[in-house]
Order: C-alpha cells, then structure tokens, then sequence
C-alpha cells in the first residue's frame, strides 16, 4: 500500500513539474515576442529601466550590448529618463549600470537623462533599487516604465516589476544564438525562484 502511494506521489509530481515547465516556457516565449519601437509610442513611457548584464573588459557583452542597441533606439525617439542597472561583476572595473552609461552617452544620448542603479546583484534588486530612485525623483502616483532586457527575461521581469508596483511593458533584445537555449531552460528556475520567494 505504502509503495502504491510513493508511485502515485512520484508521478503526480512528476507531471506537476511538466505542465509547469511548459506554461512557464510558453510565457517566457510569449514575452519574447519581438516589439517594434512604433508600438511603444502611444504608451507615455515615463521612464526606461534597462537591465545590466555581464562586461568583457569594461566594454558590454553580447547580451549586454544587444540590449543597449534597442534601448539606444527607443530613447533617441523619445525624450525620457532612463535608470541603468547593475552592479560590480566579479573581475570588473567598473559597475554594469556605469558601462551601460558609458555607451548611451557615447551614443548621444544626454547624460543628465542617465541614472545609476550600481548596487544590485539580481532582477529583483535591479527593479527595486530603481523605483527607489524613481520615487526619490519623481512623487507621482501613476509612472508607466518600460524595461530593455533579453527576450527570454522580460517575462519574469516584467513579473516582478507589477509586484513592485509599477505599470509595466517590455522591450524585448535578441538573446544571442551561442546562449539562447540555455538561458531559456535556466529561466524556468528563475521564474519559480520569483514566485516562490521574491515578494
């Protein structure tokens, strides 16, 4: 009897965890669904939150670098203030939120526009530390945000952002081919470490 209902137990779970790793991908591809610029327009984007992700000799990744692309894109059509986020990576000189800075300005992007959010190790804390700034700028009730990160990320941050209270939409960049599948069955996890215990 005891052996039936560790079977019947195992195989519950089991197929718990199937059909929540295939809705959860299947959000996490929805909010990779790719945005065009013109769409955003009409959303009164108050302010840009772009994610940090990992330098290479002070200069962004990859990851990092298509997501300031995008980003660039968006605030070179629109006259809004943008928080760049991230902190000291383990070898770096500088601050992901700095390296992000470093390029928008090179861009052309006007610095007094630029934010630093320098001390954060996570999403959570990338969203967090940046409606703290917000707020310490800005005292209005209703602020619309719109975060640039990967496309297999927007999802879970978008996620986090309306728990924090923010009226949210998502701009998704292109993961690289070289890290896509892997970062996207590594979501998974990440979106059940979100809901479980990153309130």
């Amino acid at each position: 009897m005891l052996k039936k209902v560790v079977f019947i137990a195992t195989v519950t779970v089991f197929f718990v965890m199937i059909a929540s790793f295939v809705l959860i991908q299947a959000l996490i591809y929805k909010g990779a669904t790719p945005v065009r610029i013109e769409e955003l327009i009409d959303e009164d984007i108050d302010y840009v939150i772009i994610l940090g992700a990992a330098l290479w000799d002070d200069r962004p990744s990859p990851t990092l670098y298509n997501r300031l692309v995008i980003a660039n894109e968006f605030l070179e059509e629109n006259n809004v203030k943008v928080i760049a986020t991230g902190g000291l990576g383990e070898g770096d000189t500088i601050t992901e939120a700095e390296g992000i800075k470093r390029f928008l300005v090179d861009k052309g992007i006007e610095e007094e526009r630029i934010y630093k959010e320098e001390f954060s190790t996570s999403t959570f804390e990338n969203l967090r530390n940046s409606k703290n700034i917000i707020a310490s700028i800005d005292d209005r009730e209703h602020i619309n945000i719109l975060i640039v990160t990967s496309d297999f990320h927007v999802f879970r941050s978008k996620l986090i952002a309306r728990r924090l209270g923010f009226a949210v939409f998502g701009l998704p960049a292109k993961t690289p081919a070289s890290t896509r599948n892997r970062m996207i069955f590594r979501e998974y996890f990440a979106v059940i470490n979100t809901v479980s215990f990153e309130k």
